[in-house]
């Protein structure tokens, strides 16, 4: 489906052209239609589907429909849409995308995040934003402060509302959500959805559609998944066989921890390959010099925590490389999601050992399929250490079947 079909204003898809955009992807089909009626919205897809175009459109055609505007000798800035979403990162690229969007129009978006001079931001809301983008922390900063009001919010986005809620900002979302007029258009979209997820909505949407592209809390199919079973003594040293003799350029590494990730990029570096971590103990100066690094071409790899790797969109990554499972299930679906993006193939690749058997098996439920292992000639796991192998086997078919059930419930 053209972008042209839609009743979108001519500077929307002019700007849609100038950034090589033609033929809608299936939640912006079904996303931009309903946010145009007004609807609230629960959604669902996979990471890089263009859920961002799928919002930010419709939003910018709703405020340049709005004809209504607040005198310009206003003291507060008149924020008619919000974007609310867990990382800076991921604030960063949405509201990079949004203003790419409405480059041709009058329309202004400004965008408010930790880490940075809140004082500088003050300074830019003074000036007035149609549209915010914000991570729920500094925005109700910002509220207390009184550097804005929200009291004309007529549209408001949870982005990656399942993170936000991993990240503890229930208590946070609440705070602002008291702030907002009780009439106003809510979206809700997701790449996975949970129950804490499915609860959240039903205090914030009203009557919502529900949007769902491909099966829930499921993996792109452009994405090949890879489990290399192997000793834990012997990652690093098929991490970097794979690395070098498959002359990997660009390629994201998942580790669980911060320490992991600092040691992980010093022994890669140290055995010659370009690599840099990449979590939420750096600056924020440091970490957009290393993302803008990575995203160049400047550093090979990129070692990170989950947290941290929100709002990493590179569309032609290629590689991403689980070294340690995550303890929660979804958080592989986010990782994995990284590549294989706008159409693009992808390869993920998890190097499993032994005591990372339960965590595996959860993901598998999660999937509602079995990733079958291998071994690379060479980095062959010791097989008395896979006693369990049968066990995890049959637990994970007796939790598949009970995932199941759940989905058929909802």
């Amino acid at each position: 489906m053209s972008f042209s079909q839609f009743p979108l204003a001519e500077p929307l898809l002019e700007a849609i052209k100038l950034l090589g955009f033609s033929q809608a992807t299936e939640i912006q089909q079904l996303a931009i239609p309903a946010i145009l009626a007004n609807q609230d919205i629960l959604a669902s897809a996979q990471t890089g589907t263009g859920k961002t175009a799928g919002f930010g459109l419709p939003i910018l055609q709703c405020l340049l429909d709005d004809e209504k505007r607040l005198n310009e000798s206003a003291s507060l800035a008149p924020v008619r849409a919000l974007i609310l979403v867990p990382t800076r990162e991921l604030a960063l690229q949405v509201h990079a995308a949004i203003v790419s969007y409405g480059q041709l129009t009058s329309l202004t978006a400004g965008i408010v995040y930790g880490g940075v001079s809140i004082e500088a931001q003050q300074a830019k809301l003074s000036q007035g934003v149609d549209l915010l983008v914000a991570t729920p922390g500094r925005l109700l900063d910002h509220l207390r402060r009184g550097s804005l009001s929200l009291g004309h919010l007529k549209h408001l986005v949870f982005d990656e509302a399942d993170r936000m809620l991993d990240m503890g900002f229930k208590d946070e979302i609440q705070a602002v959500v008291a702030q907002l007029p009780t009439k106003r258009q809510t979206m809700l979209f997701s790449a996975t959805l949970d129950e804490s997820v499915l609860a959240l909505s039903s205090t914030l949407l009203n009557a919502p559609k529900r949007l769902e592209v491909g099966q829930t809390n499921s993996a792109s199919q452009d994405i090949e998944q890879r489990v290399y079973a192997v000793d834990s003594d012997k990652k690093f040293a098929l991490l970097s066989h794979l690395i070098v003799t498959g002359n990997w350029q660009q390629v994201l590494i998942f580790s669980r921890k911060k320490v992991a990730a600092d040691k992980l990029a010093e022994r890669l570096s140290a055995s010659g390959i370009s690599a840099n971590a990449f979590h939420g103990d750096l600056s924020q100066g440091n970490r957009e010099a290393v993302l803008n690094g990575f995203k160049q071409g400047e550093i090979s790899v990129l070692v990170a925590t989950d947290v941290a790797a929100r709002g990493i969109d590179i569309n032609a990554l290629s590689y991403v490389v689980n070294y340690e499972l995550p303890f929660v299930a979804e958080d592989y679906v986010h990782r994995i999601g990284r590549t294989g993006r706008a159409g693009n193939k992808g390869v993920a690749v998890t190097l499993f050992c032994e005591e990372d058997a339960l965590l595996l098996e959860e993901v598998e439920v999660l999937l509602d399929k079995r990733l079958p292992q291998q071994w690379l000639p060479g980095f062959e796991p010791d097989l008395t250490k896979m006693s369990l192998s049968g066990k995890n086997s049959q637990s994970a078919q007796k939790r598949r079947a009970k995932q199941r059930g759940r989905r058929g419930k909802r």
